[in-house]
């Protein structure tokens, strides 16, 4: 008969209890931010090395790594672990963002290693988004650097409350306690007004381990927590936010059964409880908590369930069942701050569609209150947000949303901006508070509509949008145009760019911000002359795709017709009708289109006039062929012709 010893008697009774002391750890959720070559990679391999959680063949991996890529010579390279990207290890920097788990006895954590680098500030936002505690490395040799800075704020904004000032590579300016006493009173004097609960700086080495996991021998004058002390034992507020359900999809498999599944966002409900539709005010009870094992008699904060109601109350995706006494915000404008990523400036004007947890909306930027300096934090005017920047920003969308504080609740507090042309995510947003103008203004039913104004002009509304360059011959094309339609007796009228900038737009100068707000100005114009059913001639060089594709989205299906009057920049620079190409070459003229501020031309345009050896009276018949045909369709006409 084998023997074994009694410590390798591993019973279901143990690992139950195991498992058990497990569930009971709290968690905390950290994330190491900074600026570059701060060590936040390294030292999380430290911290991952020196809490046991790196296997064997981790370990031989480790240290073929670190001779092929490694930066410490002979030693083994920790920031290996978590810089996994070949481009990460090839560079030494971090890119992505790389969550990693580790336990000790007293607590478990998820950490997650962010950039420093200013253009990866977006994957840094996003390791903030779900932090209850940052680590700020600083490298003893720098000091604060800018990213330092941007890093904190970004912290602050995102409702971290905690922070760990790590001053790293101690042993580099040989464990000088004047160093880290004066990077700790210059950080916290920054950070005074950042709402931080706590900031404890603690002076270290990632790389040799010094007051990682245990004391430094090296550091006698410093009697404060190891990093791995102070992580066990930091106080997490765990208040419970009030209950939110952000429906993900209606479940409807047969006529007898219709649930709403998504995740808990906040809070908990139990079966019997009232619920509330955020966005009708509905009421209602919970029939059934249905989970993938059964149903369920409660269900937390993070399960994915669906909710069966005893009432057949209209719920749909982006919608939230809420706690009754405790609803959210509904609006369609709000203050937010704002983190922008995008290399291509925030302009207010410029329209994004706007994500939350569940729903969507068309949203613009109203007003930009101000800028944040990263320096310190002053509150500064400005007309654009250039990437990486922090502002605070009013927003107003299409259809009202369901939202809290970010300051409340984070999950139903925060969104995204996507930029229209290219879906690329171009900013994060916190909601602060909506705005009570929202309060005030409800649309006023009127009796007589678009139809009816447009029916008594025998036409159909429509928005002819001429862009091209300035010269190209947008405004004497389109005047010709609205000569035929008059003599055809037809309702029009020219918005022409150099006339609405004697009044409507008088105010506004030739930057990008101020080009955006004359196109939305513009464009809004258009839609309610398309609505007193007019046949609306816009001539404006309208430089942006952007402001274009919003201008198109104001309007009805169909009503929006996009002609690109394409003229090459040589020919409209040898015409120069106005004298403005002469003195933009010669620099008397800044942000000209075409020569220092860029021209977008159309990719899919209505109507594409190539007018080069053409005159402006065939590029009119042209347009007379094209809405000729159309008025069969009566897309334009009502069957009389031009």
């Amino acid at each position: 008969m084998q023997h074994v010893r009694a410590e390798e008697v591993v019973t279901a009774a143990s690992v139950q209890d195991y498992l058990a002391g497990q569930e009971r750890k709290s968690l905390l959720r950290f994330l190491t931010c900074g600026s570059v070559d701060d060590g936040k990679s390294t030292l999380i391999g430290r911290l991952l090395s020196d809490t046991k959680q790196i296997f064997e063949d981790q370990l031989t991996a480790l240290h073929n790594d670190s001779r092929k890529y490694g930066t410490t010579g002979d030693d083994m390279d920790f920031a290996l672990l978590v810089d996994g990207l070949e481009a990460e290890r090839e560079q030494g920097i971090t890119i992505d963002v790389a969550y990693r788990f580790f336990a000790t006895p007293k607590r478990k954590f998820i950490v997650a290693d962010t950039p420093g680098h200013e253009q990866y500030t977006r994957n840094m936002a996003t390791g903030a988004s779900t932090a209850d505690l940052a680590i700020v490395l600083i490298d003893a040799r720098q000091g604060i650097l800018r990213q330092t800075r941007r890093h904190s704020i970004i912290a602050s904004l995102l409702g971290i409350r905690h922070i760990v000032l790590a001053v790293n590579k101690i042993d580099l300016v040989d464990f000088d306690q004047e160093i880290f006493d004066k990077i700790a009173g210059e950080y916290v004097e920054f950070a005074k007004n950042l709402g931080f609960d706590t900031i404890v700086p603690i002076p270290l080495s990632a790389r040799y381990g010094d007051n990682v996991t245990s004391s430094s021998a090296n550091m006698g004058w410093y009697e404060g927590p190891t990093l791995v002390e102070h992580l066990e034992t930091v106080e997490i507020d765990q208040a419970q936010a009030p209950f939110r359900f952000p429906v993900q999809f209606v479940n409807r498999p047969n006529l007898d059964f219709r649930g709403f599944a998504g995740t808990v966002a906040s809070g908990s409900i139990a079966a019997g409880d009232e619920i509330v539709v955020a966005k009708s005010g509905k009421s209602a009870r919970i029939r059934r908590i249905v989970a993938q094992g059964g149903d369920l008699p409660r269900a937390v904060e993070g399960q994915a369930v669906t909710i069966v109601l005893d009432d057949e109350i209209e719920v749909s995706r982006g919608n939230v069942l809420v706690a009754p006494a405790e609803r959210p915000h509904v609006a369609d404008q709000f203050a937010a701050n704002i983190v922008w990523f995008d290399e291509q400036a925030l302009l207010p004007g410029r329209s994004y569609l706007l994500r939350t947890e569940t729903d969507q909306a068309s949203a613009t930027v109203t007003d930009l209150s101000y800028r944040v300096n990263v320096n310190d934090f002053a509150h500064e005017a400005a007309k654009s947000l250039a990437m990486n920047e922090v502002g605070v920003v009013n927003i107003s969308v299409q259809s009202p949303l369901v939202f809290d504080a970010f300051s409340n609740n984070r999950a139903t507090g925060a969104f995204i901006l996507i930029d229209r042309i290219t879906n690329a995510t171009v900013g994060a947003g916190m909601i602060l508070h909506p705005l009570r103008r929202a309060d005030n203004i409800h649309w006023q039913s009127l009796d007589v509509g678009k139809q009816a104004r447009a029916a008594a002009k025998h036409q159909k509304p429509a928005v002819l949008w001429f862009t091209g360059l300035s010269g190209s011959g947008k405004s004497t094309i389109a005047n010709l145009l609205e000569k035929k339609l008059h003599v055809a007796g037809k309702h029009t009228y020219i918005l022409d760019g150099d006339n609405i900038r004697h009044g409507l737009n008088r105010d506004l100068g030739f930057s990008e911000a101020d080009r955006v707000e004359n196109i939305r100005r513009v464009a809004e114009v258009a839609r309610l002359m398309a609505d007193a059913g007019l046949i609306v001639l816009v001539s404006f060089i309208s430089p942006f795709r952007a402001e274009r594709q919003v201008a198109r989205e104001l309007m009805e299906e169909g009503e929006f017709i996009e002609v690109f009057v394409d003229t090459p920049f040589d020919e409209c620079a040898r015409r120069d009708p106005k004298g403005l190409y002469a003195r933009a070459i010669k620099g008397e003229i800044k942000n000209f289109t075409g020569l220092d501020s860029p021209y977008e031309p159309p990719e899919k345009p209505e109507l594409h006039l190539q007018t080069l050896g053409k005159s402006p009276e065939e590029m009119v018949d042209v347009l007379e062929g094209w809405l000729g045909e159309r008025d069969s369709a009566d897309q334009l006409y009502d069957g009389d012709g031009i």
